[in-house]
């Protein structure tokens, strides 16, 4: 057999990269393929990157100009029917202290600049002639011998190493080649996630945000703008662009036969999503699947003899209505497996006894304590009431409370049954209610 690797590293998205950053850091041996033309070429709009693990792995990356777009100290959360929309809205000085604890990224441009501080770690490590970046390469098969993975094969090359990291994306069919998933994952684990950049003058994008420097808002929809399909928006601003799209159930989408860019169309003519957009341009468009969160999505399992699986590949992410997590569950999962892989290599052992460190690190990391806590929430978000009923309900209370007209005004907790009354019912109420108390 040809001379091996320590690991071979198939994607060279946040989490292949995230791992690449933890071997080369540890003096590891590494092969990081990756089929676009460069790392970010596949990836297309962006989102917001949670969490404090960028400044694990690029310490003081909020000095440099690159990287990252804005970091988020406005959150708002926006109900909505046919013509009206009521936001909770916090800010806070508080998120204005770096390390930040979320920043919107645009992928195609931090994902090459997160593959260029790889770069700058592979030659600052004891291997630097030994470790690459290689784009431009299709996998097409996971190499096994006597029942453990061994390596890989990209057309007519074959590359060996002691343990291959599969951060493939969603569409993991290596991931399905070797048997640790089936061959499909059930709809009502998936979603159609469409999605847009909008390109607008940053003074003019400041102003209408009301932004300083690199501060940004995040805004998330529920209601009327998924136009009756399980789902919701979103709304993110970046250095002179704006991000916005929408996550939209793929089950409910077939059943109610209607499209994703029709229903993205409606959303951005939204009275409250048009005044925000107005005068921007559309630059970039993108549709593509999504986990929903739903913990039985998961692979089988996250390792086998010599492989484990992170990231997108492995179904990590969580909507728990708070914010949608997975640019740092993919992060956090590529630390954790190359941190494992670096063990198995002192200890010379990598088979699954070994390689399973890696789910009980992941096990004892936010990423699954989290997704399994907050399951009823996921779940909770994807009742019918939760993108009907409730959003027209709150808003209907909204015109009522808000109206001054010359005529004696009702009482609050009048206008509240009324608008009870007519968009569901105390029981229907209760119970959500219970049920939001228990799963948040």
């Amino acid at each position: 057999m040809e001379e091996k690797f320590d690991a071979i590293i198939v994607g060279g998205g946040i989490a292949g990269l995230s791992a690449a950053m933890t071997l080369a850091r540890g003096n590891a041996r590494f092969l990081l393929i990756e089929r676009g033309e460069f790392c970010g070429a596949k990836n297309v709009s962006g989102g917001v990157l949670w969490g404090s693990d960028l400044a694990r792995l690029v310490p003081e990356y909020w000095k440099e100009e690159g990287g990252f777009e804005r970091f988020v100290n406005h959150r708002r959360l926006t109900f909505m029917d046919e013509g009206s929309a009521f936001s909770a809205d916090f800010k806070s000085n508080h998120f204005d202290e770096a390390p930040y604890k979320g920043v919107t990224v645009l992928r195609a441009v931090f994902d090459a600049w997160l593959a260029e501080k790889v770069q700058e770690a592979i030659d600052a490590s004891a291997h630097p002639d030994e470790s690459f970046i290689a784009t431009d390469i299709l996998v097409e098969e996971i190499l096994k011998e006597d029942g453990r993975v061994v390596g890989i094969r990209a057309g007519e090359e074959s590359f060996y190493a002691n343990c291959v990291i599969l951060a493939e994306g969603v569409n993991n069919l290596l991931t399905r080649q070797i048997g640790l998933e089936g061959d499909y994952v059930p709809d009502d684990y998936v979603a159609v996630g469409v999605k847009e950049v909008m390109k607008l003058d940053r003074a003019r994008l400041e102003d209408r945000f009301q932004l300083q420097g690199r501060s940004g808002l995040t805004n998330e929809f529920v209601g009327a703008g998924s136009d009756g399909v399980e789902g919701g928006g979103f709304l993110y601003t970046n250095t002179d662009s704006i991000s916005i799209g929408l996550v939209l159930g793929l089950k409910d989408l077939k059943k109610k036969g209607k499209t994703p860019y029709d229903i993205l169309n409606g959303f951005k003519a939204h009275p409250s999503v048009a005044d925000m957009i107005r005068d921007a341009e559309t630059v970039e468009y993108s549709a593509h699947v999504v986990s929903t969160g739903d913990i039985r999505a998961l692979p089988s399992e996250l390792f086998a003899d010599g492989v484990m699986i992170v990231g997108e590949a492995a179904h990590l992410l969580l909507n728990a209505g708070k914010a949608i997590q997975g640019m740092d569950y993919a992060m956090r999962s590529g630390i954790l497996a190359a941190e494992t892989a670096m063990e198995a290599t002192k200890l010379g052992d990598f088979t699954s006894a070994t390689l399973s460190n890696y789910r009980k690190a992941l096990e004892g990391s936010y990423v699954l304590k989290d997704m399994r806590s907050f399951q009823d929430a996921v779940h909770l978000l994807h009742q019918e009431q939760m993108f009907g009923p409730i959003p027209n309900m709150i808003c209907d209370f909204g015109r009522q409370f808000f109206t001054i007209d010359s005529e004696p005004t009702e009482k609050a907790s009048k206008m509240l049954r009324a608008a009870i009354k007519r968009h569901t019912s105390y029981w229907d109420l209760v119970k959500l209610g219970l049920k939001a108390g228990r799963s948040l």
